[in-house]
């Protein structure tokens, strides 16, 4: 388990010196106590409790029997793109859309031999059939970005790395959105503190927190949760960030939010925070967030600005509900900066994007953009904006 106080880091692994300092700027919150634990088959599991939480500190054991955990995936290279896949078959087994006596987010109960043993705020546990790991890299061994940015036929290299679900809330149903501030800003922590603790994990080179909402994106569970993954490489859409910064220069993100900042697609504002429409938005519906001064992940964050974050980020979500008249499918997700490298140029920044087109229509990637990648926008980005600041001008948080 990953702990840290001011100076001070702890970790069940032994840490490259490198992640230890992309971790060494955490500041914990003091107001979140934190609970380590274990599964029944040795997965890792952390309670993190509101500051204003009802809860005892005492967690029950896990008594399941549990199957051995699958093997660690293969990663095969794409030859024509060099990007990597990583081939999961045990993703296949896992639960879709469950009743809610059988939720596996839900605490357990004696009908319901859930991923839980107890009742919580919010949880974080290792992902029962995960796309990376539970393999990780040996400690100490040097970096494999060089050698996974070459391309060459039929290369593999093994899926190390870790894949964690992070529970919102113990009820089986609702999103962010429907969470209380001090709910929220729990996650927040608990995004922050995982952050960190990851990108100390030997082999990890990119940690990525994000949110599936709704059944047209493909959300199998219904509970509310998200979920963190640690690569073992930089991702191919922070590959292409990383070209455009060489060929803008390294001041790309400070010139974007000032652009954005007094242009016509400002969204929500904040003393630290300002969520804005992209000039040029692929989706029906897109939305970036991002920090006024440079931090590069949510580890870097100050408890203020977690603060102000846990109030806006949750405005934004409601507003972006009331669009129409039932709830929006969206991929709210949270781009880090690489563990190892240009931490000074990637600037943390959330995405959050929706294929719906109206009340009854969705965008789906057809020929251009799924094949080619060449897309095609149906709304105006400046037009949508002036609709989200009307719907989000009715939220009250």
């Amino acid at each position: 388990m990953f702990a840290k106080r001011k100076s001070r880091i702890v970790c069940d692994v032994n840490d490259t010196t490198e992640a230890v300092a992309a971790a060494s700027a955490l500041e914990i919150d003091p107001r979140i106590a934190v609970h380590p634990t274990m599964l029944a088959d040795g997965r890792e599991l952390i309670y993190f409790d509101d500051a204003d939480t009802a809860l005892t500190g005492e967690r029950a054991v896990d008594s399941r029997t549990l199957d051995p955990r699958p093997a660690t995936a293969e990663m095969r290279q794409d030859l024509l793109t060099g990007e990597w896949v990583s081939i999961a078959a045990a993703r296949q087994n896992r639960v879709v859309l469950p009743p809610a006596n059988l939720d596996p987010l839900a605490p357990q109960s004696p009908g319901n031999p859930s991923e839980i043993p107890g009742d919580y705020d919010v949880a974080v546990f290792e992902n029962r059939s995960p796309s990376f790991g539970p393999s990780l890299a040996e400690p100490g061994a040097p970096s494999a970005l060089a050698s996974l940015r070459e391309v060459g036929l039929e290369r593999t290299h093994t899926s190390v790395g870790r894949c964690e679900v992070v529970c919102f809330s113990p009820e089986h149903e609702g999103s962010f959105g429907t969470q209380t501030v001090s709910r929220a800003r729990t996650v927040i922590e608990a995004w922050a503190q995982r952050t960190a603790a990851l990108s100390a994990l030997p082999g990890v080179e990119q940690v990525f927190p994000f949110e599936n909402r709704g059944r047209e994106i493909g959300v199998t569970l219904g509970h509310p949760h998200g979920q963190i993954y640690a690569y073992p490489y930089v991702t191919p859409r922070t590959e292409r960030l990383l070209a455009s910064i060489d060929a803008y220069g390294p001041g790309l993100f400070a010139d974007l939010v000032e652009r954005e900042r007094s242009g016509p697609r400002v969204l929500l504002t904040g003393e630290h925070w300002t969520a804005f429409v992209p000039f040029a938005a692929r989706w029906p519906i897109e939305v970036h967030l991002l920090p006024h001064r440079h931090v590069p992940d949510l580890a870097a964050t100050t408890l203020v600005e977690r603060d102000e974050l846990a109030s806006l980020y949750l405005r934004l979500l409601r507003g972006i509900d009331l669009l129409y008249a039932t709830p929006t499918p969206y991929i709210a997700a949270w781009h880090q900066a690489p563990v190892r490298e240009r931490r000074d140029d990637v600037r943390l920044m959330l995405a959050l994007t929706s294929p719906r087109r109206a009340a009854d229509k969705l965008k789906f990637l057809a020929g251009s953009e799924a094949a080619m990648g060449a897309w095609i926008g149906d709304v105006t980005p400046e037009a949508q904006a002036e609709a989200l600041r009307t719907a989000i001008g009715r939220v009250t948080v």
